[in-house]
């Protein structure tokens, strides 16, 4: 059995998978303040109409661009691994495959859709995106993005992630772009936020707003706004993840997957490898497929399902979705990418039709996992991609006690090599388990959503 699994360019899927077309119950169109469902020409400030029209489709299979192939075959196929090392240390049958995005240039899964949004943009006549960041590695993807296709880009980044991750900083400048911690003084909702709390250590809510305004505001009309997670079309240009994995697999003669893990924050690297198993499971393959969060930030495993704005300042819709409150800011872990209130209306979805599983992890066994990891396998993860690999570990374990002999696939989001400082609080007994209060859960949800429309 082959360690990498790899595909020729020509072997590429040549069009994103739309989950839209096959839930079994339609999650609820995104809402404007007047709570009607929203017309396509109301995002036109702040996306491209050619993006506005991938965000609504209900068509099932959306092709890729040439040109965005030929933008993607810098890194892409992308390997798929056998984890030999990992199944021996373990001793289990399971066998192991992780999809590794991490060999991107910006070292995550995120240029995947970096890459068709700076596009799209770009064919629309913009010239220049604003955009937030959690732990920088969406900043860094469309900084990377901006690069190739010569956009202007401006980044806010969450204050504590700025704080705790500098290089990430340093990375989007080298790829041109421009990093403000938020909240900032360059907004006025980051204005609003610094007069309520000079000290708050920011939140993905936060810096939405601050990015949203940066865009609509520009008198130039040159300027839209990218999201890097939670969009239909975000969670579209991703699913070339998990397209690639089921024809590696198929290559090595796996016909039969039986679980399929990755961490969920917005939901985008979750649904790229997840979604076209879940088109599988549709369609009644019997597959256990598991979106792993943060136990600090509960959005999938406690957070009910509502309408709610998806950024502090409420300048987004209001979407169907699981989320904890657009209010509610998060403590300051070190998985940064997973510390987002809400969830993608697609995943929250998928999970209210009961397709798939999540699971909330402390952090601590999130690390110990990494640990595990590196030392058998040689990937120092980043400290999102840790929850995935504690969640395949998990499994693998349960394997070992049924006497299964299963195939487990995770997606290794993106390397840790930028996320040091959170190992090394790690092996300073620095990091702790943090368990969200119930009733600072109800209150967050209570005082974001009250008056708002129910799904």
């Amino acid at each position: 059995m082959p360690t990498k699994i790899l595909l020729n360019e020509d072997e590429i899927p040549r069009q994103w998978y739309n989950l839209a077309a096959d839930l079994p119950t339609p999650v609820g169109p995104p809402l404007g303040p007047d709570g009607n469902p929203i017309s396509p020409d109301m995002l036109a400030p702040v996306f491209p109409m050619n993006l506005i029209e991938q965000e609504v489709s209900q068509e099932r299979w959306i092709e890729i661009p040439e040109e965005v192939l030929e933008l993607l075959y810098r890194w892409r196929p992308s390997p798929l691994v056998r984890a030999h090392a990992l199944e021996k240390a373990l001793g289990t049958p399971a066998r192991i495959y992780y999809k590794n995005e991490s060999v991107s240039p910006a070292g995550s899964h995120k240029p995947n859709t970096a890459i068709p949004q700076a596009w799209y943009n770009k064919q629309f006549g913009i010239k220049k995106l604003t955009t937030e960041t959690g732990a920088g590695q969406w900043g860094s993807a469309l900084s990377f993005a901006g690069a190739l296709l010569g956009l202007e880009i401006k980044v806010f980044m969450v204050r504590i992630s700025f704080d705790q991750k500098p290089f990430r900083k340093v990375m989007m400048e080298t790829w041109g772009g421009k990093c403000i911690p938020s909240p900032s003084d360059q907004t006025q909702a980051g204005r609003d936020v610094l007069a309520r709390m000079p000290d708050t250590p920011g939140s993905l809510g936060i810096a939405i707003s601050e990015a949203v305004e940066a865009a609509v505001t520009d008198p130039s009309g040159e300027t839209r706004y990218a999201l890097g997670s939670v969009l239909n079309h975000v969670m579209l240009h991703q699913t070339i993840i998990g397209l690639e994995a089921k024809k590696q697999l198929d290559k090595v003669g796996e016909k039969k997957v039986d679980t399929v893990i990755a961490c969920a924050g917005g939901g985008s690297n979750f649904a790229g490898l997840a979604f076209p198993f879940i088109h599988d499971k549709i369609n009644g393959a019997d597959i256990d497929i598991i979106p792993v969060e943060p136990a600090s930030c509960p959005t999938m495993t406690r957070a009910p399902f509502v309408y709610d704005f998806g950024d502090t300042a409420k300048m987004t819709p209001m979407m169907p979705m699981h989320s904890l409150g657009h209010n509610f800011i998060p403590p300051p872990i070190h998985a940064g990418g997973l510390r987002y209130h809400g969830m993608a209306p697609l995943v929250s979805g998928a999970i209210n039709d009961g397709l798939i599983t999540p699971r909330a992890l402390h952090q601590l066994e999130c690390y110990e996992a990494a640990i595990t990891f590196a030392r058998t396998e040689g990937i120092i993860v980043a400290p999102e991609t840790s929850h995935a690999v504690a969640g395949a570990i998990q499994e693998a374990k349960k394997a070992k006690e049924e006497g299964k002999e299963k195939v487990i696939v995770f997606g290794l989001s993106g390397h840790g090599l930028m996320d040091l400082l959170g190992y090394e609080k790690y092996f300073a007994g620095e990091l702790h388990d943090y368990s969200l209060p119930e009733e600072d859960l109800q209150k967050s949800v209570k005082e974001s959503t009250e008056g708002l429309p129910k799904p």
